[in-house]
């Protein structure tokens, strides 16, 4: 009985020992593991995914910041160095050009292509000497046949540009002047024009020679004789010559490279498309020009935007031998619009449109007022002319 005993004895006790070390084994093999998002246990295989990778015996970094030389590199003792991958470029990263600088003006329609001649009269044969992300039209106190300097008639338009603006060929020809003294001759730094360029175009008007002037400048990159297309670079804005600011002087001129052969070029230069020009003839009541200069305010009736402009002043300008004109307004967009000046005391105003690519035409005569007179439209089966070619 005792040995039965002994043997249940020894077999219960082996069993018990068992058991305690199955249990002491579960403690130690899970007091590391993370639950779950689930709340169960990490399975076993999963701990070698989730172990951090060791660090130690790592010389080199993931992202060098520099490379060894050949000899530092031979004589690495770190069996791993070099067998770490360098990260791929990042493919989602992109690389954008440096914006330009912002344009100076607001957005305007571009202009209608030249030549542009809608009807037998007109003749816009120019682009505008100054790039469509500036002001290139002229300033309202500053149109052709303006007064100034003791009496002075001005003969072009200024364009309000800063200094070293780029100045374009307005069309194609022949540069005939580039430096100073175009009014007075010679090689003068003080002539009112200060540094100017004339080109001779390859084109001209009813058998006349085409001329385009462009004064003030600051810098001058053509040379005489040297031929130019539209569009081309002749050099800087500046404020050389008689001036009071920066600007572009632009001048047409017709038949001679002449001062006083002058023409408006607010009805040569090509508008933007949908918009017109304004021109008229202002008399007194007995049909005369008048002397002093008349003020004209041009409201929009789409926008209450408002442009103004005064008649010509005597001596030096001239008109064009079909509308006889002496006040020019031109950059207009196409729609209706209030016409105002007082006379003698008294106010006149009328309506009128303005109709896109065209010049549209009134007459104002003294106490009489306002008349409407368009000029005669083209056929609907009318084609512009080609520009005659002056002769040499």
């Amino acid at each position: 009985m005792s040995g039965v005993r002994s043997g249940y004895s020894r077999f219960f006790g082996g069993l018990l020992a068992g058991i305690l070390m199955v249990q002491f084994t579960a403690c130690t093999s899970t007091g590391d593991r993370q639950p779950t998002a689930t709340g169960m246990e990490t399975p076993a295989y999963a701990e070698t995914l989730m172990a951090p990778i060791p660090t130690t015996g790592f010389a080199t970094p993931l992202l060098p910041e520099s490379t060894p030389s050949g000899a530092e590199a031979t004589q690495s003792s770190d069996p791993l160095a070099g067998q770490i991958p360098s990260p791929a470029p990042d493919p989602l990263r992109f690389v954008f050009p440096s914006p330009g600088p912002a344009p100076v003006s607001a957005w305007r329609p571009p202009l209608y292509a030249i030549p542009w001649a809608p009807t037998p009269f007109d003749h816009f044969f120019f682009s505008r000497p100054i790039a469509a992300d500036e002001v290139n039209w002229p300033l309202a106190d500053y149109r052709y046949g303006g007064i100034f300097f003791e009496n002075v008639i001005h003969t072009g338009v200024d364009i309000p540009v800063l200094n070293g603006t780029p100045v374009l060929a307005a069309g194609a020809g022949r540069i005939v002047w580039a430096g100073y003294g175009i009014y007075r001759g010679g090689n003068d730094p003080t002539d009112p024009y200060g540094l100017a360029v004339v080109i001779r175009h390859d084109f001209g008007y009813e058998g006349q020679t085409l001329f385009t002037l462009y004064g003030h400048l600051d810098e001058i990159d053509v040379a005489d004789g040297q031929h130019v297309e539209a569009g081309d670079p002749l050099g800087l804005s500046g404020e050389t010559g008689r001036v009071t600011g920066p600007h572009l002087h632009f001048e047409i001129r017709l038949g001679e490279n002449n001062y006083f052969m002058s023409r408006n070029p607010e009805l040569w230069l090509a508008p933007p498309v949908g918009w017109g020009i304004l021109a008229a003839r202002v008399m007194d009541t007995s049909g005369y020009l008048l002397d002093e200069p008349q003020l004209f305010i041009v409201t929009s009736r789409a926008t209450r935007q408002n442009w103004t402009a005064r008649t010509y002043g005597f001596g030096g300008v001239n008109s064009d031998p079909y509308y006889r004109e002496n006040l020019v307004i031109g950059d207009l967009p196409a729609g209706l619009y209030d016409i105002r000046t007082a006379y003698g005391g008294q106010s006149y105003e009328i309506e009128m449109e303005i109709r896109p690519g065209v010049v549209n035409y009134f007459t104002f005569k003294g106490f009489n007022g306002f008349t409407v007179e368009p000029p005669p439209l083209p056929g609907e089966d009318f084609t512009p002319g080609a520009m005659e070619t002056p002769s040499p």
